[in-house]
């Protein structure tokens, strides 16, 4: 009788065995994402051969970098100006007074993008404020002014980190890495 009990306890233990075996013994870790980028930090630009009406801007946030997103009207073909720049002090185009904006570096971003109606003289509805509370690498967002087809921000981050500015369809879109 002794050895049919340890007989089926073995046969016990080793069909345990098989089962525990087809089950995972470690979940599987998701990949880590690859934040290192390329970007830079100097001056970039982009020409236009006409103005483009800005119709929205907006934020996201990424796991490698802050988005920041101009909407504009006309055909998705057609390139939208702009200049993007680390700037020291941001001036307000054209009256020249400084603009206070948090963070430790301000991005300036002039696009090539009237503030009113060129054929009326009447002025465009106002782009609306972004709130930026939270984001890892943005601090503040201010449309400034403009002057002569020319819309003027002001983009407070963290520090001087590495950005690019790129447009796809109607959108220009300008990302802030978080780290070098």
């Amino acid at each position: 009788m002794r050895r049919i009990g340890t007989a089926l306890a073995a046969m016990m233990l080793a069909g345990g065995g098989l089962l525990a075996g087809t089950v995972p013994a470690v979940a599987a870790v998701p990949t880590a994402v690859d934040c290192a980028v390329t970007w830079g930090s100097l001056d970039k630009t982009g020409d236009s051969v006409a103005s483009r009406r800005l119709t929205d801007v907006r934020t996201g946030q990424h796991e490698c970098f802050d988005r920041l997103v101009f909407d504009a009207q006309g055909a998705a073909a057609d390139p939208i100006g702009y200049t993007v720049r680390y700037v020291d002090v941001l001036h307000q185009d054209p009256s020249d007074v400084v603009v206070p904006i948090k963070g430790g570096a301000i991005l300036e971003i002039s696009l090539f993008s009237p503030r009113y109606d060129p054929a009326t003289g009447q002025p465009y509805p106002p782009l609306p404020s972004v709130d930026v509370t939270g984001y890892r690498t943005f601090r503040e967002f201010k449309v400034t002014g403009g002057s002569e087809g020319y819309t003027q921000a002001g983009l407070g981050v963290r520090a001087r980190l590495p950005f690019r500015v790129f447009q796809t369809a109607n959108h220009l879109v300008v990302d802030v890495a978080h780290t070098w």
